[in-house]
């Protein structure tokens, strides 16, 4: 018996980029297979800064996990049922905002894995299965291998204790949320800082001690992304669909514009 492989967990453990795309404005499961055609690894189901509900977000993991494509889901807040009832209807990792200590740290594992790992309530059927009849044993390891645990950083409190949150063992990324952090060290918007750079080697370095895989998310610069993956950045949110819907339909209309008439 397997579990239906996580695309992203699999690009970090070959020490590759895993890229994923923000769904902020996408509310039907075509944008699965779309992201997948893309050339994207992993979905990120924005709970936290839209407007999208349970059922939507549970349907758009369920269709990433036929299309091939990782569903991972940012939760709203640090409930347990914010993350267990995605993972229950199909996601494969979760993101949980505002991470700043290590009792946060081991309290989003503990929700998150099955025992022996965790302390996640046991559901029934799972579509990280394919929904296959699987002894309870198995079945709760297969998908604990499966499940992908990220915590963003985004305060410098969560920056320095990068280290010890690294070390606790179930937690695979630490996902620097730049854009909170610039705004909570006085320099917002300011991805080129020192103090950003500064922040990414601290993550990056505790990531290398201890395992795990740092991330990025708010810098969509393409003359930053060289830099920041150079030192060892490797999963990136690359962007959202809006944006990417924005600069499409911009180069689309001054393309057009410039015609003669």
């Amino acid at each position: 018996m397997s579990a239906i492989p996580n695309a992203a967990k699999r690009r970090l453990a070959a020490g590759e980029l895993a890229l994923g795309i923000g769904l902020r404005q996408a509310r039907t499961v075509d944008i699965a297979a779309i992201a997948k055609t893309s050339g994207f690894d992993w979905l990120f189901i924005d709970m936290e800064h839209n407007s999208m509900d349970v059922d939507v977000a549970a349907q758009i993991a369920m269709a990433g996990l036929g299309a091939g494509i990782t569903p991972i889901v940012r939760v709203p807040g640090h409930e347990h049922y914010h993350a267990t009832r995605l993972l229950d209807a199909g996601a494969q990792g979760i993101v949980v905002p505002h991470v700043d200590t290590v009792d946060r740290a081991k309290t989003v594992v503990s929700y998150c894995k099955y025992p022996p790992v965790g302390h996640r309530s046991i559901a029934g059927a799972q579509p990280q299965l394919g929904f296959k009849a699987t002894p309870v044993g198995e079945a709760t390891r297969l998908v604990n291998e499966e499940t992908l645990v990220v915590v963003m950083l985004e305060t410098p409190q969560a920056i320095g204790s990068a280290e010890a949150i690294a070390a606790v063992a179930g937690v695979d990324v630490l996902l620097v949320g730049t854009n909170d952090l610039c705004a909570e060290m006085g320099i917002p918007g300011d991805f080129a800082n020192q103090k950003v750079e500064e922040a990414y080697a601290a993550v990056i370095a505790a990531c290398r001690k201890h395992g795990k895989h740092p991330g990025m998310g708010g810098v969509y610069d393409n003359t930053l992304f060289p830099k920041y993956v150079g030192m060892g950045m490797r999963f990136i949110l690359s962007g959202s669909d809006a944006a990417f819907l924005m600069a499409g339909a911009s180069a689309r209309t001054s393309f057009l514009r410039g015609l003669k008439t």
